[in-house]
């Protein structure tokens, strides 16, 4: 047991990263009223964080890879939880960007770190689920937010809620100053150092590896931060609904995390048919403006999130197996900072949206994204590869 405590706090982690990002999603109908903020406006400072998310995630995959994770998830950590209790300080546009940029940077380590922590603490027979264990934390994160964040709001408001975010991210820096002392810390064996190049961009595996990823799991971010407005907008919630509801469709993300990582460790279908089956469960996204009510929207979420966790699981470990371990953090911080990329240039764009209504155009085209990226993954992942991979 452990051998997983590591693990384990990586779990952490992420988990608190995404109680971190998520109050700002459950809380935007009430603070997009109190602020005078547009859905488009909404959609830029959603796009602040996720471009310094993108930049950040292979700078500190990098630099876990070379200076070890102790130092480097206590400065990420700390970057972070300065950055969230910032946001209680907001007001306008420009406040609420720059905190939630300097929130993305710091919160750029989390799956490189996790990624990182697997790799060098369990088996490769263990891995998948060891990566399952570690990312579902941020699933995890997105499921019980609402359930903490709405309860504190409705007691302190919504600059309340952020000073929250800012107390869990300080305890967790305690709990780390005792875990990382301890021996299967300290005696963990490293990923084997490269002895080849690391992946390059245009090599057709990491082009794949990206596609599946990337374009894969977009439907994460278009859920996490647009269900509230959705549910608020159309369907008519309120904000203390919304609360109760909203950890229903990440529920669906960290089932799917589980039951990728199983089937990656355990089943006989070929990555390519898992892959697949991925994409063709990310389909009944574009349906969702069609729905009869709030409970099939809800279940039609829950679907798309379990799918996309299939792409993150499933393009990792295609990656795992082309690229040396000595280049883990690397892969997790690409994979998570492509993704935040095509978040950050998509988000204004779904706002935009929101604001004229178009809630149909909206969903058809975050649904076309995991269709885009499955056929990516196949066609790239045939052609011969630049780099050597991984004996």
């Amino acid at each position: 047991m452990a051998r997983w405590i590591p693990v384990l706090c990586m779990f952490a982690v992420s988990l608190i990263s995404y109680i971190d990002r998520n109050t700002l999603a459950i809380l935007a109908p009430t603070i997009l009223r109190e602020t005078g903020l547009s859905g488009e406006q909404y959609g830029y400072i959603v796009a602040a964080f996720s471009i310094a998310y993108m930049l950040a995630n292979p700078v500190w995959g990098r630099i876990l890879d070379r200076a070890g994770l102790r130092r480097g998830m206590t400065a990420a950590v700390a970057c972070w939880t300065l950055a969230s209790v910032a946001h209680a300080f907001a007001g306008g546009i420009w406040s609420f960007a720059s905190a939630r940029a300097a929130l993305g940077f710091g919160e750029g380590a989390t799956f490189p770190g996790g990624l990182r922590t697997v790799v060098e603490t369990l088996p490769p027979g263990k891995r998948g689920r060891g990566l399952a264990v570690a990312y579902s934390g941020g699933s995890l994160g997105a499921v019980i937010a609402p359930l903490v964040v709405t309860p504190i709001f409705q007691w302190q408001g919504w600059r309340g809620a952020f000073w929250f975010t800012g107390l869990i991210g300080a305890a967790w820096l305690g709990m780390w100053a005792l875990v990382s002392r301890r021996p299967e810390m300290r005696n963990a064996r490293p990923a084997p150092a490269a002895t080849h190049h690391p992946p390059r961009a245009l090599d057709p595996a990491f082009l794949a590896f990206l596609a599946a990823y990337a374009l894969g799991a977009l439907p994460l971010g278009f859920v996490l931060y647009n269900t509230a407005l959705y549910l608020a907008g159309p369907l008519g919630c309120s904000q203390a609904f919304i609360g109760k509801v909203l950890w229903m469709p990440p529920l669906g993300w960290e089932a799917g995390y589980f039951f990728w990582g199983w089937l990656c460790d355990r089943s006989r279908l070929s990555l390519r048919a898992l892959m697949l089956i991925s994409g063709a469960l990310s389909l009944p996204f574009a349906a969702i403006p069609y729905a009869g009510g709030v409970a099939a929207v809800l279940a039609l979420l829950f679907l798309a999130m379990f799918a996309a966790a299939g792409f993150i699981v499933l393009s990792i470990a295609y990656a795992n197996s082309v690229y040396a371990a000595g280049h883990a953090g690397f892969i997790a911080g690409a994979g998570a900072g492509a993704w935040s990329a095509i978040v950050a240039l998509t988000m204004p764009a779904f706002g935009r949206l929101f604001d004229h209504h178009s809630y149909a155009a909206a969903f058809w085209l975050a649904a076309a994204f995991p269709a885009a990226g499955t056929l990516g993954w196949l066609a790239l992942s045939r052609r011969p590869q630049a780099s050597s991979p991984q004996s």
